[in-house]
Formats: C-alpha cells, sequence, structure tokens
C-alpha cells in the first residue's frame, strides 16, 4: 500500500449498501463494478483503501437518485457502529465525555478525517477536517454524512432532547438541501468556511446529559482497547504524522510529550525514540505546530495579544520575538502578506 493511499475501516461502507439496497440498489454488482469482494468487506477489521472509497463514491453518485444517499448514511450509523469507541461511547459518563472519547480516538474511527472538540461557556464546537487530500465530490459525501452521523448520534444520546444547533459547511448547498430540514433545532448553512471542513456549533453544556449505560469498569476496558487500537493504528512510520495531527487538533492548549504518550499507553522515552526513528522531535513538531497555528489565527484577524493567549505565550513580546524567529517577520508584517 502507498503511504499516499491510506486504508480506512470498512465497516461504515458495509452500512453503505445496507442504506443502497433497501433503495433497490443491486450492491453486489455495484461492488464488482469497482472491483470490491463483499465477502472481504465484511471482515470484523476488514480495510478499504481510500482510492477505492473514491471509486465507490463515484460510482455511486454517477447513479439516479442517490444525491442524499451520504444524508441516509449518517442517519443510520450509531455510536454501536464504531465498535470499540462506540463502546466507550455507551459506557461514558455523559454525553460531553463521549464526544471527548469519539475525537480522541477518531483515527480508529475515521482516519480520513479528523475530529476537533470544545466545549466551554455552556457551547460545544465539534469541527471535522480532512486528513488528507481528496476529490471534492468524495469530500462533500464524507462531510455530509459525518455531520448528519454526529446529529444523529447526540440525539441519540441526549434521549431526543436536542439542543438548539448550527451546522457550517464549507462545501456548496447540495441538490437536496431542504431534507436539512428534517434536522429539527438545527440552522444549516453552506458555504459558510473557508477551509475544507465542517462546524457544529450547539447551544448546549453535554456534561449535565448522564448517560443510561454509564458503566466505569466497561469503559475503563473500552478506552484500554481503544488505545492498544490507536497504538497499533500509529506504528512505527505513522507515529510523526499522529503527534503532528494531535498538536494540530489541541484547542485548550497543545498537550505535552508525556500526555501524548499516555493516550497511547506508551511512556514518554519510549514515545521519543518513536519520533527520533522517523527523524523528528517532539519540540520541532511543537514549534512548528505552534507557527501554522499563528499563521492561521494572524489570517482570521486575531490580534496579536490574543494569539500569544491563545498560543500559550506568557505576553505577546515573547509569541512576537518567537513568531520573528520563525518567519523572519513581524506577526503585523506577515499579515499584511
Amino acid at each position: 500500500m502507498k503511504r499516499n493511499d491510506p486504508e480506512v475501516p470498512a465497516r461504515y461502507y458495509v452500512r453503505m449498501g445496507e442504506v443502497l439496497a433497501a433503495r433497490g440498489v443491486d450492491v453486489l454488482a455495484l461492488l464488482r463494478a469497482v472491483r470490491l469482494k463483499p465477502e472481504a468487506m465484511a471482515l470484523p477489521e476488514a480495510k478499504l483503501r481510500w482510492s477505492q472509497v473514491e471509486a465507490l463514491v463515484a460510482q455511486v453518485l454517477a447513479m439516479p437518485g442517490l444525491a442524499d444517499l451520504a444524508f441516509d448514511v449518517g442517519r443510520v450509523l450509531k455510536p454501536s457502529s464504531h465498535a470499540s469507541v462506540g463502546f466507550a461511547m455507551l459506557s461514558s459518563p455523559d454525553i460531553d465525555y463521549a464526544l471527548r472519547v469519539l475525537a480522541r480516538y477518531f483515527r480508529l474511527v475515521m482516519p480520513s478525517f479528523r475530529m476537533h472538540y470544545r466545549a466551554a461557556g455552556g457551547r460545544t464546537e465539534i469541527r471535522y477536517a480532512p486528513a488528507f487530500p481528496q476529490s471534492h465530490a468524495c469530500l462533500a459525501f464524507h462531510l455530509e454524512a459525518i455531520a448528519a452521523a454526529t446529529y444523529w448520534e447526540i440525539k441519540m444520546l441526549s434521549s431526543g432532547e436536542m439542543p438548539a444547533s448550527q451546522l457550517h459547511f464549507s462545501v456548496p448547498p447540495p441538490l437536496h438541501v431542504a431534507r436539512y430540514a428534517e434536522l429539527s433545532g438545527a440552522q444549516c448553512h453552506f458555504g459558510s468556511i473557508g477551509s475544507p471542513g465542517v462546524r457544529l456549533l450547539f447551544d448546549a453544556d453535554f456534561t449535565r446529559h448522564p448517560l443510561p449505560m454509564a458503566d466505569a469498569g466497561a469503559l475503563k476496558m473500552a478506552e484500554a482497547r481503544c488505545a492498544e487500537l490507536l497504538r497499533n493504528a500509529v506504528a512505527v512510520g505513522q507515529v510523526r504524522d499522529w503527534v503532528a495531527m494531535m498538536l494540530r487538533e489541541s484547542a485548550d492548549g497543545m498537550p505535552t510529550l508525556g500526555e501524548l504518550a499516555q493516550t497511547l499507553n506508551l511512556s514518554p522515552r519510549t514515545l521519543d525514540r518513536y519520533l527520533k526513528r522517523e527523524g523528528a522531535s517532539f519540540r520541532t513538531l511543537a514549534l512548528q505546530v505552534r507557527h501554522e497555528r499563528a499563521c492561521e489565527l494572524l489570517r482570521r484577524g486575531l490580534s496579536v495579544t490574543q494569539i500569544a493567549h491563545e498560543l500559550g505565550y506568557t505576553d505577546a513580546s515573547n509569541f512576537t520575538r518567537a513568531f520573528r524567529r520563525a518567519a523572519g517577520r513581524a506577526p503585523s508584517a506577515h499579515r499584511q502578506r
């Protein structure tokens, strides 16, 4: 397998096949057309290469009457669809913890996207962004499916008591945009964010939503299993990419080497050794990601003081010096360019 053709779990595309079958589509013929073997996809740990996913989605979207398929695929997905991650979610004490588990282990759910979760002041934000380049059609398809799945899973976890929400998509409105009225209490906006992805905002403090199946013992076992799977997913040759992703997607201060090592059930020394084996260091990656984030915040129009606070600097002058060392110019000059 080529490095630029990563693998993703096949289970979600098996569910897509079930939705297609319910619509009267000959799923076996469809899979044969893109050279996929149904029996191989049905295995518990089956994977698809992303090139196969691209071919499958293109074939589906070329068929008449299936433009809204992603919306319905998202609707049938449940936390239990996510294997060990879903079990950990259902065993969580409240919805907030369940969503944090999902964000922490989203690489096991859908490696082709990154999930970012943030909760503060009675509001919750969830963002998804593509983890690697993909066609516009495939991106739009998955953004619809992921956004719909998130909405319906939260509604299920909250026993139907859905808070007011907003969904912001980077893609333009689809032909079936009227179907989004089915998301009660949600305002949907298309083409409303610049970078590829989808952003979901909820007027809710999900720590106040306990879950009926909360079980501390089951949660501990499920999280241990997720950590084991994640450790395997970031095997040698992929640790650097994973660390960079975790640094980029952390909103509440960048995680330390120790915190990332704990996520993988590794010692900080072992994780550092893996990084060195790939010609990287945690400090270099952290500086690189912090600079990337600073540039992004400058583009958004935040002040230097705001950015310094967001990135954990003690004051604006320390941030300015660090930025000048990395970029060769002051933040104000970079913003002007």
